[in-house]
């Protein structure tokens, strides 16, 4: 892959938006599943198999990669216990919970402004 000129225009972009601290709030957030998955650690901590069976229709697979990523970006804790069988649990961060009032009053925009 050719390397981006640094004076292109969508480098500069880039650079622009990386400093928005809005874009940096949504960019931690951006996933299809990353706002459902925080909504329900909300109440606290989960097994990887209690959180899969909040959202049947999203694979393993996809729920691994979105914690993964969640937990690269400071949002939810993995806990690895020395156990037989190994038990693991999810918790949300400080920074993650800081969204519950943010995603309470989206919730509510989503509910007035919805589209018949």
């Amino acid at each position: 892959m050719a390397a981006r000129k640094k004076n292109s225009t969508y480098t500069r972009n880039e650079a622009h938006i990386i400093e928005c601290d809005l874009t940096y709030a949504v960019n931690k957030i951006n996933g299809r599943w990353k706002i459902l998955i925080i909504s329900k650690l909300e109440s606290g901590k989960m097994r990887f198999g209690e959180i899969k069976k909040e959202f049947p229709y999203m694979t393993e697979r996809m729920l691994t990669l979105q914690l993964r990523a969640m937990e690269q970006d400071g949002l939810v804790k993995r806990m690895v216990y020395a156990e037989v069988p190994p038990r693991v649990e999810y918790e949300l961060t400080e920074m993650a919970l800081a969204f519950g009032p943010i995603f309470k009053q989206l919730s509510e925009w989503g509910g007035k402004y919805r589209l018949p």
